[in-house]
């Protein structure tokens, strides 16, 4: 692993951290959580596995173009995927999903990359959906307003720069060429070529707008199965707010762990999730232990699923490497 992305991610994640833990009372969040239910866990990580099983749908239906791939094929990839994630820094589980399916089914990497790239960007749009919908419900957040702004800018642009190299291939390879030919050395030439052809055949499904639509619907409802999720474990605690709020806190720290952080969205998850509550007027030390569960009963089953089937499939740590090296194959 890049050692410079591991100390970005902690530096980020200590930055992150700080505002969460001023004027914390420790013996009081230890209060809070000796006296949560935790069997209203149970529900909610089952709901969340659903909302996995959609996000293997998507990604078998936006990969239909380049081969058809059964669920049972695509969970286990989609868990490992999550398992990078959440232990190596800078979302690099991302890229080991793709080197994953490579070896089980044959496709390029540049091309399965394509596909997880838009899937991104889809769930940025409904998180800033969220978002949207429920910050006009919470005045004292409005210094996360130019930060949303700022997001809502970046993913609307990538989905159009999508968009358009979809419809238009022809026109983006000829682009591509122009810059290619002054700064692309010889020696690289033939596999940069081979990528951006890889890259552009795994967004063909983006050219038909009944599968534009169908990859959003089924976004929002990945993102609605995991804010149920945290309807239900705010139900071990002693609190209560709208479900339109448990939206807007997970659109909120959903972008924010778009930042580089440390293994797990350290900081990056935690802070502005409490920030949400505590705007809403739940008490600092009360909406941190609901946080903190929250954090681990989301980052916890999923690593344990995929770090199995990283056993099964033989995977080891410096595959992480291997993967980022066969990118350019």
């Amino acid at each position: 692993m890049k050692r410079w992305q591991f100390w970005l991610g902690v530096l980020v994640s200590a930055i992150f951290l700080y505002p969460a833990l001023r004027g914390l009372h420790l013996h009081e969040v230890w209060m809070y959580l000796r006296h949560a239910k935790y069997g209203w866990i149970v529900p909610g990580v089952a709901v969340y596995f659903v909302g996995v099983w959609l996000r293997t749908w998507r990604w078998h239906y936006m990969l239909r173009p380049l081969k058809h791939i059964p669920l049972r094929v695509l969970f286990p990839v989609v868990c490992i995927g999550y398992f990078g994630n959440n232990v190596y820094p800078a979302r690099a589980g991302e890229v080991l999903r793709a080197y994953v399916l490579k070896r089980k089914s044959d496709i390029p990497m540049s091309a399965s990359l394509a596909t997880i790239l838009v899937e991104r960007i889809f769930d940025g749009l409904v998180m800033l959906l969220f978002v949207f919908l429920a910050l006009p419900f919470a005045p004292s957040l409005a210094g996360y307003r130019q930060f949303i702004t700022l997001l809502s800018l970046a993913f609307f642009l990538a989905l159009g720069i999508f968009f358009w190299a979809a419809v238009q291939p022809q026109r983006v390879q000829r682009v591509y060429r122009w810059f290619a030919d002054r700064l692309i050395p010889q020696s690289f030439r033939e596999k940069a070529d081979g990528m951006v052809e890889r890259f552009l055949e795994g967004i063909h499904f983006l050219r038909r707008p009944q599968d534009v639509i169908m990859i959003f619907l089924t976004s929002v409802l990945i993102w609605l199965a995991e804010t149920v999720k945290y309807w239900f474990v705010m139900h071990a605690f002693s609190f209560h707010v709208p479900f339109i709020v448990l939206m807007l806190m997970n659109g909120i720290v959903n972008l924010a762990t778009t930042l580089p952080a440390a293994p797990g969205y350290v900081g990056t998850f935690d802070t502005p999730g409490i920030a949400v509550l505590v705007a809403f007027g739940v008490d600092k030390d009360l909406a941190a232990g609901y946080t903190w569960v929250l954090h681990a009963a989301l980052w916890l089953p999923i690593t344990l699923l995929g770090a199995y089937y990283m056993w099964l499939e033989h995977l080891r740590w410096e595959d992480i490497e291997r993967a980022e090296l066969q990118l350019t194959e």
